[in-house]
């Protein structure tokens, strides 16, 4: 039984991309290794911009995911929304997510590691592409944001996109994993 009573609790993430859902799936595993998931990926907008520009409104689209999936998918255990973002500050451009999980009675929270993204992909990104898009042309890849990401190229495989958010994942779960200790802390900090 899991912690909900159930065989199997099911988690809805509010996105379709493959790393997404392995991030969550692996996260939620890691966290609860005696327990059953079940992953629902739903494709979900999350209101923001397509290639979110600041901490604050990546967490706010991470945010805005996760309430809308808990809004379609209302008998779920868990929803999720993962957000990755950029932020462009006086030593370059940054890439990092963000990543939403909630139940009925908590809100978990946490950001992705940071790392600094190649002059090249940022003066992409700064004249309109998504990380993504800039990844593609600058490293000759295809579709780079559903497999190893940014992250991936750079490290030569040694953190794709995946691990990277399968980290924030584990991190947002601390609240899940200790909730007599966050009970009633966690507000839901998106003011949408």
């Amino acid at each position: 039984m899991n912690m909900k009573g159930r065989d199997v609790a099911t988690v809805v993430l509010a996105s379709k991309n493959p790393t997404k859902m392995r991030a969550v799936l692996a996260g939620f595993q890691r966290m609860f290794p005696k327990e059953a998931f079940e992953l629902k990926a739903i494709a979900l907008e999350s209101g923001v911009s397509d290639q979110p520009r600041s901490s604050e409104e990546t967490l706010r689209g991470a945010t805005i995911r996760a309430r809308k999936a808990m809004g379609e998918v209302p008998q779920a255990d868990y929803w999720v929304g993962i957000e990755g973002g950029i932020e462009d500050g006086g030593e370059g451009m940054q890439a990092f997510a963000w990543v939403v999980v909630r139940s009925k009675s908590l809100v978990g929270k946490a950001r992705s590691g940071t790392f600094y993204l190649p002059q090249r992909v940022a003066e992409l990104i700064r004249s309109g592409m998504e990380l993504g898009e800039a990844d593609d042309i600058v490293f000759g890849r295809e579709n780079s944001k559903e497999n190893e990401g940014a992250i991936g190229i750079l490290t030569g495989g040694v953190i794709d996109r995946a691990g990277l958010y399968e980290h924030a994942v584990v991190l947002a779960l601390v609240p899940f994993k200790n909730a007599t200790l966050y009970s009633g802390d966690m507000r839901d900090w998106a003011g949408d």
